[in-house]
């Protein structure tokens, strides 16, 4: 179960957003109480989804014996779901921007704008609106047989690695301030030109594996 649950979770970490967010804000006037800030608001969202959808899905009945079809049939729709927004982003190309009319910033990036702790509270929460593979990463703990204990386990393991993006970056910011904030702002610049890219291909690799699984679960 731990094992499965935490390979679609680093699936679902897989995020441009959450490491651009990061390094704005390990760039900031405050980086860590802007950082730890950015954190709290991921893990409160990861952590508060992760149980309604556990919740839901033991509700449902998906975590009994007889339920091993619709189990696998929701993680197979997860997989579909992922992957036709995958080939949707990689065949529809952002327009190049025209020079002449200004950009206007999406929901996050104008949140990340403001300043105050509150704002990068705020954007945690943006940022990490579960996936797929982080449903299906929690469907996993959900759906198994094991104790409250040992599901509590699971659950903190995918809240972790869902949020590692984040975490890591600011762990290596207290070791090496200097050197992680220069990588930092090169890797966004990349991000920032390959982000549309990384995202597809992300969703594909995804939707594939969970698609894959839901199939083979079925057969």
């Amino acid at each position: 179960m731990l094992a499965t649950a935490a390979g679609f979770a680093i699936l679902a970490a897989i995020s441009p957003a959450a490491i651009l967010a990061c390094a704005v804000y390990l760039g900031s006037a405050r980086p860590r109480q802007a950082t730890l800030l950015y954190l709290a608001g991921a893990v409160t969202m990861t952590l508060v989804m992760a149980l309604i959808v556990l919740f839901a899905l033991r509700a449902g009945g998906l975590s009994l014996p007889s339920r091993h079809d619709p189990r696998y049939g929701v993680r197979l729709a997860l997989g579909v779901l992922a992957l036709g927004g995958g080939v949707y982003m990689a065949r529809r190309k952002p327009r190049p921007r025209d020079p002449a009319k200004p950009k206007k910033p999406g929901l996050i990036a104008r949140t990340m704008a403001r300043p105050g702790p509150l704002a990068a509270f705020v954007t945690g929460i943006f940022v990490f609106t579960p996936s797929a593979s982080f449903i299906a990463a929690v469907q996993v703990i959900a759906t198994a047989r094991a104790s409250v204990a040992y599901s509590a386990i699971g659950l903190a393991v995918v809240v972790v690695i869902n949020v590692t993006l984040v975490w890591l970056p600011f762990v290596l910011f207290l070791v090496r301030p200097e050197a992680t904030t220069r990588r930092l702002k090169a890797f966004n610049g990349w991000l920032r030109a390959h982000g549309h890219s990384l995202i597809a291909g992300a969703l594909i690799v995804a939707g594939a594996v969970l698609t894959g699984n839901g199939i083979y679960g079925l057969v």
